[in-house]
């Protein structure tokens, strides 16, 4: 495992966390490299549940070397909580395992304030974010305008940066949102003591990831969100705000991309998404309702009910030839024990043509039309399964269905939320 990319191949929520957890076992370091605290992953050890939001989910291995990389939109306020909450539950947590890019970008006060406040703006035409301030802090990345956490680390630098930025972003809150006014001073303090409680975690993580790679170290990519939420290739413009793909590791973490050497796409055996946006295969009936409610779709960020709907096999064959996946695992293969009948989205129906691609180019993609197949479900529990000979038959008959569907081996399968809730394919 010299290094390995693992991504999420829906619109987030595949349970990369637990699978993440599972390979930093055989992993010396594990990045994070794109996202914000609008990422939520979940896992459990015995009877403690862990949801981190920033920090890589290696960071429960004491052993291992956790990189933030500088595509993140870094919340510093956030940051710090996660840490001393981590601390506090006995979770080892220092300079010597975690590492955060001083080229990250921060997200202040007023990322959050806008962030809220265009949604509001939208109305129907909302994306539905979580009103972290991730957007705002991408576009001001991209129009030059933002902070890094090394400005954090000078009060002149900080202070002459920021006063200059929210000229602008308080004239937008006051004048066309009618909200009140960031104060400069407050900010710039608070920030700054923000700075000093991370500087002994800054670090050129680029160089770092890039030495440890030279040195035959075990790198492992961590992706937040799904592909299908991907600025470029998902479903724009109800999307995030960056590179959830493979291809954002190049950018967001100064790796190179010939370096990566295994991509790994995790995919629930069903399909959930959380906010606004296309969802072809989502079930409005009662079958959407019980897969949410044995399932337990809710988001571990924002508590909000998931759609939900059945394994969306165009859209899962798009993200694994979209980041070249070698395999894919399957995650909560359990939830669907007990339906009768089992269905997967195999084409899409475009103007009235069918066709088994994802299609980008559409404009609409609630006007599509869903085509699918079915095959017989189980009922058997399957939690306390280790081995796939001692699966259902008909279980197994559905992964290797739609195995044959997305093109890539379904290598590993998970049947529940603890660690050893794993049956390897070989």
């Amino acid at each position: 495992m010299p290094s390995v990319s693992v991504f999420g191949a829906q619109w987030g929520d595949e349970g990369k966390g637990k699978i993440i957890d599972g390979m930093a076992r055989d992993a010396d370091v594990v990045v994070r490299y794109q996202g914000g605290a609008n990422a939520g992953h979940t896992v459990v050890v015995g009877d403690a549940k862990y949801v981190l939001h920033l920090i890589p989910s290696g960071i429960l291995h004491p052993q291992k070397r956790n990189v933030i990389g500088n595509g993140l939109a870094l919340d510093p306020i956030k940051l710090v909580k996660e840490i001393e909450g981590l601390r506090e539950r006995g979770v080892r947590v220092g300079p010597e395992n975690l590492f955060v890019s001083a080229r990250a970008h921060v997200i202040f006060d007023h990322h959050r304030l806008l962030d809220k406040l265009a949604e509001r703006w939208k109305g129907d035409g909302r994306i539905g974010t979580t009103g972290r301030g991730i957007g705002p802090c991408y576009s001001d990345k991209a129009a030059r305008t933002g902070l890094r956490i090394a400005d954090l680390l000078s009060a002149d630098c900080c202070r002459e940066r920021l006063s200059t930025v929210l000229k602008e972003k308080n004239a937008l809150i006051t004048k066309v949102h009618g909200a009140d006014s960031i104060d400069l001073d407050r900010e710039v303090e608070r920030f700054v003591e923000l700075g000093r409680i991370l500087a002994p975690y800054v670090a050129d993580t680029g160089a770092l990831v890039r030495k440890a790679y030279a040195a035959g170290e075990r790198i492992l990519f961590e992706g937040a969100q799904g592909v299908m939420l991907d600025i470029d290739h998902g479903t724009y413009p109800y999307v995030t705000s960056s590179n959830t793909s493979t291809a954002g590791i190049a950018a967001g973490v100064g790796f190179p991309p010939n370096r990566i050497e295994r991509v790994v796409g995790i995919a629930k055996a069903y399909c959930t998404r959380v906010g606004e946006g296309p969802f072809p295969s989502e079930d409005h009936g009662d079958e959407g309702d019980a897969i949410r409610k044995a399932g337990n779709e809710y988001g571990a960020t924002t508590g909000r009910p998931r759609r939900c709907g059945w394994f969306d096999a165009v859209a899962v064959r798009y993200a694994m030839d979209l980041n070249g996946a070698d395999s894919l695992v399957m995650t909560n293969l359990d939830v669907l024990t007990g339906f009768p009948e089992l269905k997967v989205a195999v084409a899409y129906r475009v103007d009235g043509e069918l066709v088994s691609e994802f299609p980008a180019a559409a404009t609409d993609l609630n006007g599509i039309e869903v085509v699918t197949e079915s095959r017989p479900g189980w009922t058997e529990d399957i939690c306390a399964v280790r081995q796939w000979k001692d699966l259902p038959e008909k279980a197994r008959t559905y992964v290797e269905w739609v195995e044959s569907l997305v093109g890539v081996p379904i290598e590993l399968l998970s049947v529940g939320p603890e660690r050893d809730q794993l049956i390897p394919r070989k």
